[in-house]
């Protein structure tokens, strides 16, 4: 049993870190308050090699695990969380296609995904449903030419952007008498017709990162574009869901990383009492508990995306990392604000920043109450979904 990162994951690790130090971190509070997404940044990113990580050699990749794309996400996040969801989705996204899509599809749309040259985004999520995906409303009628899709998806990332390639969208597509819903994962290139990306929503936190609506009006794809097997979208939806938790765990472990970070250095720095205020027991008593919770959170999201490396990943692994990591990403950002006091509440903080942030993640990609959920059923529970 080994608990250390090897010699290449360190020195991955490393990189990200201080590519995060140098380009991210000095721009994220600008970036929050323009609400403007850095297709710079993110291209950066991608010419580091980021994007590439866990993609195959064959389109550009590294052919590298779960673990290490975790190890990455987990240093982008600590500079800056919004920058570090879009690239993790376009990360899970392209993993998506990469493991169901066909060659045609592969071929054509993975190279400037794995390469960091434009971004995608998977949308399951409408205005009613979420992760009770029996709820969705939009739907494919079959035409002699392909497909017809209508409807609406609600907050999804990275579907709007100016390098935006696809949106990977869960539709229904059995006939609407039909008794039960059957749905297909269509991939629905930017551009195409009656495909129109909605305004961007007005957020508590990831406010740089591009989160709207798409809307579907008669839009027209041929039968090349289902991913996957047909009426078989669901599964290969939840497949991507599960991918997805992992790496925003990461994206939460890197943010209670960084509100430990900057509470040690303020209670270090800050006077009062007749002294720094690290020497009281209450402000040591709300870092050390940070700093056991991020241990903690970091045990379980390595130990689920190493296990999914090897082959062996439960959904019970990957629900109690989502689970835990992000909850302990919003407990650190309000111990984070506490320990900061007055000074934390104003947005010049970067733990305000974080506070906000970080909220989200604890409803994306499954709340914590589904992740709970998931563990009482894995658990051998008779749960009612």
């Amino acid at each position: 049993m080994d608990f250390l990162l090897n010699d290449d994951q360190l020195k991955l690790q490393e990189t990200v870190r201080d590519f995060a130090h140098r380009e991210v971190a000095p721009r994220a509070e600008q970036l929050d308050r323009d609400a403007h997404f850095p297709s710079d940044l993110f291209r950066a990113a991608g010419e580091l090699g980021v994007m590439a990580i866990p993609f195959s050699e064959e389109y550009g990749g590294l052919g590298l695990g779960v673990l290490d794309t975790v190890v990455a996400i987990e240093q982008l996040a600590r500079a800056d969380q919004s920058l570090a969801v879009s690239v993790m989705v376009s990360i899970a996204s392209g993993l998506t296609l990469q493991n169901f899509g066909s060659e045609e599809q592969k071929a054509k749309y993975l190279p400037d995904i794995v390469a960091g040259r434009r971004i995608c985004a998977i949308a399951g999520t409408e205005p009613d449903a979420g992760s009770d995906t029996a709820g969705f409303k939009t739907r494919a009628i079959k035409t002699n030419e392909g497909w017809s899709i209508n409807g609406e998806k609600a907050y999804i990332t990275n579907g709007g952007t100016d390098i935006s390639s696809f949106a990977l969208v869960l539709i229904i597509t059995s006939d609407p008498g039909a008794e039960k819903k059957q749905f297909s994962l269509f991939l629905v290139p930017s551009g195409t017709p009656g495909f129109e990306p909605g305004p961007l929503y007005r957020k508590m936190g990831w406010h740089s990162s591009d989160t709207r609506p798409l809307f579907f009006q008669d839009c027209r794809l041929g039968d090349e574009m289902v991913v996957g097997k047909l009426h078989g979208g669901r599964h290969v939806l939840h497949r991507g869901y599960q991918q997805a938790r992992v790496f925003l765990a990461a994206c939460s472990l890197g943010l209670a990383q960084a509100c430990l970070d900057h509470s040690v250095t303020y209670a270090k720095e800050r006077q009062a009492f007749g002294g720094p205020i690290g020497k009281l027991q209450l402000i040591q008593d709300m870092v050390a508990r940070m700093s056991v919770k991020i241990d903690a959170a970091r045990l379980l999201t390595y130990k689920a995306a190493w296990m999914t490396d090897n082959g062996t990943p439960s959904l019970k692994d990957l629900a109690a990392a989502k689970y835990f990591a992000t909850e302990t990403g919003t407990e650190c950002a309000n111990l984070a604000v506490q320990v900061h006091g007055g000074w934390g509440f104003m947005d010049d903080c970067p733990v305000s920043r974080y506070y906000r942030d970080n909220r989200i993640c604890t409803i994306g990609d499954g709340s914590s109450q589904i992740q709970l959920l998931i563990t009482a059923r894995e658990l051998g529970l008779d749960v009612s979904f």
